[in-house]
């Protein structure tokens, strides 16, 4: 009976232990978010998350054309961010955006980035997970939709 009990309390602190890394996981900001040489940050090995600028299949996800030119197209995608709720912009440069996303139910930190290629006349995407391993579609889902607001 006692080694039972050792066992659950090993068991227990494991759980809490990976709970609080979790949290604190979750609160913190990825370092290698941004753009550098024209390129968003690479994708995790992880299958929570998509991107433009990826050469990985499943994790590519197509860029977004320009409204007629840089401002329509920023304008857009903030209108967009914005019809899609729950997101927060946290830095609005001018050819760069990063925005949190909190998932309603575990309280989860997305992060979605835009790039702003004028070169390319198009707006490049990120969204990636801070926490877990797979989002079951979810970062795909959500730029299914934020495209589909942007093209309004």
């Amino acid at each position: 009976m006692r080694i039972v009990k050792i066992v659950l309390l090993v068991i227990v602190v494991l759980i809490g232990g990976v709970g609080i890394m979790m949290y604190f996981q979750n609160q913190k900001t990825p370092e290698n978010l941004g753009v550098t040489s024209g390129k968003l940050a690479p994708m995790p090995s992880s299958p929570n998350a998509v991107s433009s600028q990826t050469d990985i299949e499943e994790k590519r996800v197509q860029p977004l054309p320009f409204k007629v030119d840089l401002p329509r197209s920023k304008e857009s995608v903030l209108k967009a961010l914005e019809s899609y709720g729950g997101i927060q912009v946290i830095t609005n440069t001018p050819n760069y955006v990063h925005a949190i996303h909190t998932t309603k139910t575990m309280r989860y930190r997305d992060d979605l980035e835009f790039y702003f290629d004028e070169g390319e006349q198009v707006v490049h995407f990120r969204s990636a997970s801070r926490v877990g391993y797979s989002d079951r579609g979810l970062n795909r889902a959500r730029y299914n939709t934020i495209a589909e607001y942007y093209q309004r």
